[in-house]
């Protein structure tokens, strides 16, 4: 039986860039999206330049696949691009989305999703809500529990997956990608 690819696979990479070199590592990275562009599965990638200087630069990329993903991150012509631009960064942080945080992504936004907090609140309210309608209209029917669950889990994970998630995320962006406050 041949196991269905568990779906996308975002990158953010925040890497703080040396002083003063900030053009070369713009042309650096752009060099790095044009090679990856090249590659199978490649979906996407974008540049977002910090808000203030000193503050980190975002590189966020996706592939359609963790396989794609990690054939990428092994080439040479990779490790090639990495290499050469290693004294444009002073650091590095990565981060690797492939669950919740997908419920989270909209059109044109490649910010790096929001809080879990946040996340896991939006997501909440949006489950309860279709738990309680859906196990309040299938009660009467009779089913027994394992089967009323087993209805109400497809249901509820479809609904939230392509219809309910999508609009909250559009709801609430404001909210959920709002820049955290500083005290």
């Amino acid at each position: 039986m041949t196991e269905r690819p568990a779906g996308p696979v975002t990158v953010t990479v925040a890497r703080r860039v040396a002083p003063g070199r900030e053009e070369d590592f713009e042309n650096w990275s752009a060099r790095l999206t044009r090679a990856a562009t090249g590659s199978s599965g490649f979906l996407g990638a974008g540049l977002l330049r910090p808000g203030h200087v000193g503050e980190p630069w975002h590189v966020v990329f996706r592939f359609d696949t963790a396989e794609h993903l990690r054939a990428w991150e092994g080439s040479p012509e990779r490790a090639e691009l990495l290499a050469a631009g290693e004294d444009l960064v002073r650091s590095t942080d990565m981060h690797r989305v492939t669950g919740l945080e997908t419920w989270f992504a909209l059109p044109g936004r490649t910010a790096p999703a929001p809080p879990r907090w946040k996340m896991f609140l939006v997501s909440v309210v949006g489950i309860y809500a279709l738990q309680l309608v859906f196990n309040l209209a299938l009660q009467p029917l009779g089913f027994p529990i394992p089967v009323r669950v087993a209805l109400v889990a497809v249901v509820v994970t479809a609904l939230m997956t392509w219809f309910v998630m999508p609009r909250a995320a559009r709801l609430f962006a404001d909210w959920l990608y709002a820049p955290p406050r500083r005290v």
